[in-house]
């Protein structure tokens, strides 16, 4: 099956010398990491059959974020973690979209702007939801970025997901007054807007944007998350641990073309797109994120600094969980073929060898990483952007 790897080996240089001056360090840095990882420049192991002799090679993954190779055992361990901040009560799934006037500022400012959508969404919500027509407390969200359509195009928009419970001043719980309805979607379109409207007067971006962009309609959902929040954990780990496109949704490669599935969003059909190789790259690179950004931030009552409020909450709601809060989704499966580079990575016993079946594998040599000199350099980034 082809992979995102192969098609930036067979069409990487025809991109790069198309728009590569205009990419930034982290964008290259990004295509060259998935186009060798999994590689000998990674570094890795020899394992040797203890009964055939047969040797087995397993290279060390790249860990670029936009890597589709890379991550699911962060993945796993990031659920669990997630599942350990959950309330039994209901929870909501809201998506904040900008319209297409503001697309040009997200790409030119990119750290700015992703920021300000998930700062100011959370505090578009947080008001919203402190009306005491709605939870009259404190909320709490979990903000996931999110940069792209099914079909790679760009789309800049956030997710939330909110338990529908607040807290008040004198440290008591409130509830949502509605299990299927957290706060109206038009009221909470209007106050973001406003919020984003008065933070890129504040940052100096104010004169950027297009006064249409202030009177077109921005977009918003915000419905009870179907069958528990265990279901858009899972849906959000995809953005938080993986970009825009996985291998196996790779059709087809050849030509100079890319075909790739997706799904429809008017129908919910699957679908497959062709692009040409060069535009394919282009769709892919725009949704790589800078530097040190976090794609994934917490406030209100999850935020890192408000979790003795939040054990407040759970202490009060009591120690009888709901059930579809407590369904903890299995880590994924390794990968066939996939072989850890410690032996005390094995959960149980060494793996059998493929070819003879009688013998182990065993680390026979560690093969070092010698891509220092050849990766892109990516500087650090001197000042986080504000959360």
């Amino acid at each position: 099956m082809p992979e995102l790897a192969d098609i930036i080996r067979r069409y990487g240089p025809q991109a790069l010398a198309k728009w590569g001056p205009g990419l930034s360090p982290v964008q290259k840095r990004a295509l060259w990491d998935i186009e060798h990882c999994r590689t000998e420049l990674f570094g890795g192991c020899v394992f040797r059959c203890s009964h055939c002799g047969q040797l087995r090679y397993s290279y060390h993954s790249c860990r670029n974020r936009c890597c589709p190779k890379c991550h699911t055992d962060q993945e796993a361990a990031w659920l669990l973690k997630q599942h350990g901040l959950l309330l039994p009560v209901p929870y909501f799934h809201t998506v904040l979209t900008v319209p297409t006037g503001l697309h040009a500022l997200c790409r030119k400012s990119p750290s700015i702007l992703y920021g300000m959508l998930m700062r100011e969404g959370a505090a578009a919500l947080s008001a919203l939801a402190a009306d005491t027509r709605f939870i009259g407390g404190r909320i709490g969200a979990l903000v996931v970025l999110h940069t792209w359509t099914a079909d790679l195009r760009y789309h800049p928009h956030v997710h939330m997901l909110v338990p529908g419970v607040g807290l008040l001043d004198d440290g008591r719980v409130t509830h949502a007054r509605n299990a299927g309805w957290l706060v109206p979607v038009d009221a909470l379109s209007s106050i973001f807007r406003a919020k984003v409207r008065d933070a890129l007067k504040a940052a100096g971006l104010y004169p950027q944007v297009a006064r249409s962009v202030w009177h077109s309609k921005w977009n918003t959902y915000c419905r009870p998350a179907p069958s528990g929040p265990a279901n858009v954990l899972q849906y959000l780990a995809r953005y938080v641990f993986r970009i825009a496109i996985t291998n196996r949704r790779i059709l087809a490669v050849g030509n100079g073309l890319v075909t790739f599935s997706h799904r429809r969003r008017d129908s919910g059909q699957q679908a497959a797109t062709t692009l040409p190789a060069v535009q394919f790259l282009s769709r892919f690179v725009q949704h790589v994120l800078p530097a040190g950004f976090t794609k994934v931030r917490y406030y209100g009552l999850l935020a890192p600094a408000c979790r003795d409020r939040l054990d407040q909450v759970r202490q009060q709601l009591g120690p009888i969980p709901d059930p579809t809060v407590r369904s903890v989704p299995a880590p994924p499966r390794p990968r066939s073929g996939d072989l850890p580079v410690q032996p005390t990575a094995w959960a149980e016993a060494p793996p059998r060898c493929p070819r003879c079946g009688l013998g182990i594998l065993l680390p026979a040599l560690t093969i070092r990483p010698s891509y220092a000199s050849l990766r892109p350099p990516v500087a650090r980034a001197t000042k986080r952007a504000p959360p």
